[in-house]
């Protein structure tokens, strides 16, 4: 564990009692004493404080950096209006994704969030793809998620003009004296901020928002249960470069004018593979929900078959949804086998577990869209 990175927070994490692990290199809470089902449920009916300060955040400045990015992510970026964001996907020449992101435009400059696992690559395919023209510097800062039905209200004692943003809306706010910069968003499918935070005042702001009788701090057991239940893809297990935007039931993230017969058409890595797939809907599988029987989760790996033992597909996310109160899982599933309140079978242990074919999110999203 010595060998680790450590965020802000680490010593915060220790001193509440969390059970650190190994997560993308760095040492993280995967619970704290209250235990992962009481932190899902109490972000689900009040307010969780997720430490996420191990991601990469990154700022890109140059001329007309929104076009220039445009070359690697296929959403529309030119198009996205000062102080909102948008989630974007970095894709490569076979139309797999390299990588899933936030892209806020700042109006002077382009902020970018992206995964811990993954910034090791994404910094230097940023500065290839984009060329000497472009500054992409990786900030020395903290991440707060303060997540849950209570966010807005709890928030709104410390910094009350941030009520004022509705879903993916970002701006600049001071927060106990310190120049912070929130969006309301998340990756729980409740209403909520994310607040980057010098690295330097991370652990006075936590420590603060840790102060109000709603907040509880909240480890990385809980965040996957809650962006489970959320429907929301994790990368590396339900997306990655072996799959493609439109395979993984993400091609709303392709910007309209990036599309066929769009003003900005294509002009991304894949984007003949992608758009042909958009078109054609000739891909060969998708990715699904799936809800359970009984209490026995699903894990990613367990391959799924047909009522006739067939296979028609695999999990690539999976575990028991507190709120839903059944199993869920997020699969891939030949296209053919794919029919919404269709049954597939499990195989785990040994024994083959019924799942039923469902919509995502499994959850009604709490987002404040004003």
């Amino acid at each position: 564990m010595d060998e680790l990175s450590k965020t802000p927070l680490h010593d915060l994490h220790v001193e509440l009692g969390g059970k650190m692990v190994e997560f993308a290199g760095y040492s993280m809470p995967v619970q704290y004493p209250l235990g992962v089902k009481k932190e899902h449920e109490h972000t689900r009916a009040a307010c969780g404080l997720f430490d996420v300060s191990h991601m990469g955040q990154v700022m890109i400045s140059g001329p007309k950096p929104a076009e220039a990015l445009e070359t690697l992510v296929c959403a529309d970026i030119v198009g996205l209006p000062v102080g909102m964001q948008r989630y974007a996907l970095f894709t490569n020449d076979e139309g797999g994704i390299i990588d899933d992101l936030m892209v806020a435009n700042t109006g002077d400059h382009l902020f970018l969030v992206v995964n811990a696992a993954c910034k090791a690559r994404d910094i230097p395919h940023l500065r290839m793809g984009l060329g000497a023209d472009y500054d992409v510097e990786e900030l020395d800062r903290g991440l707060l998620a303060l997540q849950g039905p209570k966010a807005a209200e709890v928030i709104a004692r410390l910094c009350p003009n941030v009520c004022e943003l509705t879903f993916m809306q970002q701006g600049v706010f001071t927060m106990e004296g310190v120049e912070v910069w929130i969006s309301r968003s998340g990756y729980t499918g409740e209403d909520g901020f994310e607040i980057s935070v010098p690295a330097n005042r991370t652990d006075a702001i936590a420590r603060r928002l840790l102060q109000e009788s709603e907040v509880e701090a909240i480890g990385l057991g809980a965040r996957d249960s809650l962006r489970l239940e959320a429907g929301l893809c994790l990368y590396g297990h339900d997306i990655d470069e072996s799959t493609t935007p439109v395979e993984a039931g993400l091609i709303w993230a392709i910007g309209k004018p990036r599309r066929r017969g769009g003003e900005r058409e294509a002009g991304f890595l894949g984007a003949d593979i992608i758009l042909h797939q958009v078109e054609a809907r000739d891909h060969r599988r998708k990715r699904v929900g799936l809800l359970g029987e009984g209490r026995a989760p699903v894990r990613e790996g367990a391959e799924l078959y047909s009522s006739d033992d067939r296979p028609v597909g695999v999990v690539t996310s999976g575990g028991f949804g507190p709120s839903v109160g059944k199993p869920v899982a997020l699969a891939y599933v030949n296209v053919d086998d794919a029919e919404i309140d269709s049954v597939v079978y499990a195989e785990v242990r040994g024994k083959r577990l019924p799942m039923t074919i469902s919509k995502t999110p499994f959850i009604k999203p709490g987002y404040h869209r004003g």
